[in-house]
């Protein structure tokens, strides 16, 4: 909270009933946000900010502010394939069904109503920044600029052709190009995202551990999903996943390993001993059984934990208000142990976590002086949420999307009553129908 002298204006003053500035800070009550230039210019009591002049004022009377949440793993295009392959398990339901259908459809259309319809549900459920890994990364690069939200968007790594590269070495040539095309833009960072250490192999994850040294970009990649995964790793390289990046020089402060449910006491020791980061997704683990990231273990040794959706196709939605009651609901449960990761570590997983995994603490995570103004706005005035006796504990275990009711990305609103205003939600509508008759004549071509 700012102590500054008021200032004489500002570009937006939001008049709040609270403000959830930090997951370990107290609410703020009958405070306002003094936003000028995209950033937080203070936080002040409402009672001293009335004779602020600003373009614009909004009274958020009846409305809890609190950090855009960060998706720290999603495959935004993969919007349009929510529900063509459920209650299967990870092997089969990618063998199967997604990969099929990747081939079959995959185009740079796909890509960007994908990434729109995904950036759309994003936004309506709190989510002003995401971390992606897909294909055409270039689109949803376009996309997420267009929408407005801030995003790190992987730069993906595969040895086998797509439609997007042919080895392993165009993967990262093209890859490298987009990242240097994307250096200025203020809302969006590069990761380098091998996919996993089943589908890249250890030879060029070397090359990817030196660029990333020489670059200094974080390093996306799933790990140690699923035992069938580390079982199949084991038989070929003689290896674990974790020990594979160990020896490949990637288990540093830059490696965002996603998943982790099948994890040993050394892995543990390992991640911990050298800032490595991991990024848990409850409701995708759940939905294909992959296992459990006992979450609760990892940060009782100090290790950053962060929350991420995976794609729709597999979670099947990208509500980060839901994850994070998963994440603290699961914890609970695996250790049989209700103090295991409570409300304030649930948010802190979905803000400040994630910030520091994405090497993004000095841009977003919490509402304070000096930070972009990432801010969500929820309605605390309805059947649902009263009455409000904790608003914390509200926003982890109670509330839902659908009370979301204004967001801000760098001080632009991208959500206003329910209404975004950087997407055509017909248009949206429209597109989604106009695959599902694809999708659906694909699926026939091959089942």
């Amino acid at each position: 909270m700012s102590k500054n002298k008021l200032p004489a204006r500002a570009d937006l003053i939001l008049d709040a009933q609270q403000i959830l500035c930090r997951p370990e800070q107290k609410p703020l009550h009958d405070h306002s946000i003094l936003i000028e230039n995209g950033k937080i210019s203070g936080i002040h009591p409402s009672s001293e900010c009335q004779h602020i002049e600003s373009d614009s004022r909004l009274n958020c009377d009846q409305h809890l502010l609190f950090p855009g949440l960060i998706n720290a793993h999603t495959h935004s295009p993969m919007s349009l394939l929510k529900g063509v392959a459920d209650d299967l398990d990870l092997e089969t339901w990618l063998n199967q069904h997604i990969w099929p259908l990747e081939g079959a459809l995959m185009s740079e259309e796909f890509i960007k109503d994908g990434c729109n319809l995904a950036l759309a549900e994003m936004i309506r459920s709190g989510t002003t920044c995401f971390s992606d890994m897909y294909f055409f990364p270039n689109i949803i690069a376009a996309c997420a600029k267009q929408a407005g939200l801030r995003a790190v968007i992987g730069l993906p790594i595969l040895e086998f052709p797509s439609v997007w590269a042919d080895d392993a070495s165009a993967y990262i040539e093209k890859g490298l190009l987009l990242a240097d095309e994307l250096k200025n833009e203020s809302l969006l960072r590069t990761a380098l995202a091998p996919h996993s250490t089943y589908t890249v192999a250890p030879e060029t994850l070397r090359k990817v551990s030196t660029l990333s040294d020489e670059l200094e970009k974080r390093v996306h990649i799933h790990v140690q999903e699923t035992a069938a995964e580390v079982k199949q790793v084991v038989a070929q390289y003689g290896m674990r996943p974790l020990e594979i990046l160990k020896d490949s020089g990637l288990v540093n402060p830059y490696l965002i390993a996603v998943h982790m449910t099948q994890f040993s006491e050394e892995d543990i020791e390992e991640v911990a001993k050298r800032n490595a980061n991991i990024i848990h997704c409850p409701e995708s683990n759940h939905k294909l059984a992959s296992g459990i990231c006992d979450v609760a273990s990892l940060m009782d040794q100090g290790i950053n934990v962060a929350l991420g959706t995976d794609g729709s196709a597999s979670n099947n939605d990208l509500n980060m208000l839901s994850e994070m009651r998963s994440a603290a609901f699961t914890a609970k449960t695996c250790n049989r142990d209700a103090t295991a990761v409570n409300a304030q570590q649930a948010l802190a997983m979905a803000t400040t976590n994630a910030a520091k995994a994405l090497d993004l603490s000095d841009h977003c995570g919490t509402l304070e002086a000096g930070m972009s103004a990432d801010i969500v706005a929820m309605d605390l005035n309805t059947i649902e949420a009263s009455p409000v006796n904790d608003s914390l504990s509200h926003l982890i275990y109670s509330a839902s999307r659908e009370s979301i009711r204004d967001v801000w990305v760098a001080g632009k609103q991208l959500l206003r009553d329910r209404k975004l205003t950087t997407l055509d939600e017909d248009d949206l509508l429209a597109r989604a129908r106009h695959w599902r008759e694809k999708i659906i004549t694909a699926q026939a071509s091959f089942t």
